[in-house]
């Protein structure tokens, strides 16, 4: 007997739960914007009835969709997604579904993909020649340089690169950006570096994947390395790292930027010395690649990170 009346108040305590699920379904139904997403489900109602709280979640964002005018004023909790459900063998299924704004974004920035970065800060990312500072004049003939190798890089891959030096903060990393950015609009490969941080990180991943590293920045199309002779020299840095580098790149005439505060005088009493020894042979056969693989340009101009 007591078995019985268990079992009759589960079945009471059931129909309760039921009861207020219905409640409140027909209750959301009264959101029109809740009874458009349901009408395009083509579901049994008993189905819907039992997803009626994940149902409302979901309104909430198709509405918020319906009024959206573009990505920034997504007002969803992942921008540019909205969380929908979806009919799968008579059931419903919750994920979330790219939009129009998000989709139409991924299209216009794919061409991102072909550039490599290396701890590089995300307006190097987003770098556009459209947004290049020009009101200083010292800065056009380098602008000009540039324009002109994006033009004769498409006719002919076999360019010489850029040693470009300056200032602290002149823009010399985001003017190069710009051009790698605007050739991965052609499907173009390239990579950027920070030079200091990638060699420790090169020197931490013997065990797992240096190979796989090296090999790509030593045959990647185009290549900046950037605030080259900010590193501290070692021996093993610039023996075995950097010379085989540039001489990979040298005799495969793959073009190469560098920009550094430094000119190539200093930059050769940069590499001359290490830690235990003094070697002006090596520090000169590196200037000579460097050369053999750039023109020279020296860009002063206001502090743009002020």
């Amino acid at each position: 007997m007591k078995k019985v009346m268990e079992e009759l108040e589960n079945v009471g305590l059931l129909n309760g739960i039921n009861n207020n699920l219905k409640e409140a379904y027909y209750e959301a139904l009264k959101n029109p914007a809740f009874k458009e997403l349901i009408d395009k489900l083509k579901v049994k109602e008993a189905i819907l009835i039992k997803y009626t709280s994940m149902l409302e979640d979901s309104s909430k964002e198709y509405s918020n969709c319906l009024k959206c005018k573009n990505i920034l004023e997504c007002q969803n909790k992942i921008k540019g997604y909205a969380y929908l459900p979806k009919v799968i063998n008579a059931r419903l299924e919750f994920n979330y579904t790219t939009c129009r704004f998000q989709k139409e974004l991924m299209k216009n920035t794919e061409y991102l993909n072909n550039v490599y970065l290396f701890d590089v800060p995300k307006e190097i990312r987003e770098a556009s020649i459209d947004k290049i500072y020009t009101e200083d004049r010292k800065r056009w003939e380098v602008i000009e340089w540039f324009k002109k190798f994006i033009k004769n890089y498409k006719k002919d891959k076999h360019q010489k690169g850029l040693y470009l030096y300056g200032n602290f903060g002149c823009g010399k990393t985001y003017l190069i950006a710009a051009t790698f950015n605007e050739l991965a609009k052609e499907g173009i490969k390239s990579a950027i570096i920070f030079w200091p941080e990638f060699l420790r990180d090169l020197k931490s991943s013997f065990q797992t994947d240096f190979k796989e590293k090296f090999e790509y920045i030593k045959k990647v199309p185009l290549l900046l390395i950037d605030d080259i002779g900010a590193e501290s020299t070692t021996e093993w840095g610039r023996d075995e790292i950097f010379c085989p580098l540039l001489q990979y790149r040298m005799q495969e005439k793959l073009p190469t930027f560098f920009t550094s505060n430094l000119d190539l005088k200093s930059l050769e009493s940069h590499f001359s010395v290490t830690k235990d020894k003094v070697s002006d042979i090596k520090a000169k056969r590196i200037i000579e690649r460097i050369e053999q693989l750039t023109e020279v340009k020296e860009m002063i101009s206001k502090n743009l990170r002020k």
